[in-house]
Formats: structure tokens, C-alpha cells, sequence
């Protein structure tokens, strides 16, 4: 299955076409391409390739060929890939907000927007975003600081990360995460790119930085190791599937 660009959208266009449909369950995802389940109930999540794609949450497994959303990366292709994480975070969303976090009534769909909706306060509940920034660093010598965070499954040196505090800019993030982690300044913050990360609910804003001092000094509450590495010297990184990856990838091709 080969799809191109999708449009998030709220409603379902008049002509439902032949739907996509993402079956959640408790802790997996199965993509259909035919569908007995009931949609009148289902979150509409916009079109890929004019083609409708709907959320569908089951209360047990979907069934077979369902997997851990993680697992479903490499069976599709990137963008519905996407699709099915849009799927997984409003579902689980729409799941831990049926009840007003205010006074406790009963929620209810609101009128025209992704939100949920208090009938007694007026509270309004939309899906949770989580900006966390994360952040290659390179040094005038051309390598580049990876680091092995505590909660990795595996040995693997990645970017440093970390998310955005309440009151705080990106760059202000960026700063702070990187002092607290591993102890260095820096400078010359700038923008790469961004990524969608529904693990559970986070959105990845990664950036370039230039080293501006200091010794490497971890936080060993977060961090195993830091080190400066060569491009012909790196050791086990992130797969594909992350913006972590693209980054080294990006910084390996300006080195070449």
C-alpha cells in the first residue's frame, strides 16, 4: 500500500469514498482497508490521497495483524504510518476524557472543532500536545555529542532531548535541556525540522547547535554516557523511524 498526501480535517467530506480504517485497541493498531465496524461512532481523521481515514476504538484486541503501534512501522509506508499515530493519540484522547476534569459530568463531542465539551461548566478538553525539543550538537573539530539515555531498551547514542517547560521558549528548552543533561553551553540554536511522536503524545521540534564550552558533566538520573563522536566512529543509533536519526543522518552527509 503506496499513499501520498494526507489532509487532517475535522468532518468527512459528503462522498465517503472507499474508507481507510485505523481499529485501536488496548494497546495496538490494525489497518484495514474493508471494514465491518459500525463508523457512525468513529473519529474521522482527514484523507490520504482523497481517500477518508477513520479512528475506530475497540475495547480488545483488533485482531489479527494487529500490533503495538511501534511494531507497525516498515509494514506501511510513512505517511499512513503517521495516519495510524493521529489514530492511536485521538483515540486514546477520546477514551480519557469522557468525563469533564472540572466537575466531573459527563463530556459530549464539541461543534466544529476536535474537542470535547463539559454540558454544566463549559470546559472545553482537546488532545494533549507535548512539544519536546531535541537537539544534535557539534563541535569546530566536526563531531558531534551522542548520548545513551537511562530509559533506552537497547545501547544506542542519540540526541539529547527533552520537553518544552510551561513559560519557556524552544530555544530557552534547548538550552537548559542540554546544560542540565550534560553539563555544556552552547550557541548558534537554529531550527531542522519537526516530527509527529504518538509515544503517546508528543511532537519532536529538533534543532542544530554549535558546543560553546564546558566539560562533559552528565546527570546520571538521565544519562549513561555522553561523548563527542566522528562520523566514522559512530556507535549504535536510533532506526530510521526517528527525527533523532535524521538528524545524525543530516550532520554524516556534511561531513562526507
Amino acid at each position: 500500500m503506496t499513499l501520498g498526501r494526507f489532509v487532517p480535517l475535522l468532518h468527512a467530506p459528503d462522498d465517503d469514498g472507499d474508507p481507510l480504517v485505523f481499529v485501536v485497541g488496548t494497546g495496538t493498531v490494525l489497518v484495514q482497508e474493508e471494514t465491518e465496524h459500525d463508523l457512525s461512532t468513529a473519529i474521522f481523521l482527514g484523507t490520504l490521497d482523497e481517500r477518508p481515514c477513520w479512528a475506530v476504538a475497540v475495547d480488545t484486541e483488533p485482531g489479527a495483524g494487529a500490533v503495538p503501534l511501534m511494531g507497525l512501522w516498515g509494514q506501511v509506508d510513512e505517511i499512513t504510518f503517521t495516519v495510524a499515530g493521529r489514530a492511536v493519540q485521538l483515540v486514546e484522547w477520546d477514551r480519557t476524557h469522557q468525563f469533564c476534569g472540572r466537575c466531573a459530568t459527563p463530556t459530549e463531542p464539541a461543534m466544529g472543532e476536535r474537542a470535547r465539551r463539559c454540558p454544566v461548566c463549559g470546559l472545553l478538553a482537546f488532545p494533549r500536545l507535548a512539544p519536546a525539543i531535541i537537539t544534535l550538537i557539534e563541535r569546530d573539530d566536526g563531531q558531534a555529542l551522542l548520548a545513551r539515555g537511562r530509559t533506552f531498551p537497547i545501547p544506542m547514542y542519540s540526541c539529547l532531548a527533552g520537553f518544552v517547560e510551561p513559560g519557556e521558549t524552544l530555544e530557552e528548552a534547548v538550552h537548559r535541556e542540554v546544560f542540565e543533561e550534560v553539563g555544556l553551553a552552547i550557541d548558534n540554536v537554529r531550527y531542522w525540522a519537526s516530527q509527529p511522536w504518538p509515544f503517546p503524545h508528543s511532537l519532536m521540534l529538533g534543532f542544530n547547535a554549535d558546543y560553546a564550552g564546558n566539560d562533559i558533566v552528565i546527570d546520571p538520573k538521565e544519562i549513561v554516557d555522553a561523548q563527542w563522536f566522528s562520523v566514522d566512529d559512530l556507535p549504535n543509533i536510533p532506526p530510521g523511524i526517528s527525527i533523532a536519526r535524521r538528524l545524525i543522518d543530516d550532520w554524516v552527509e556534511r561531513r562526507a
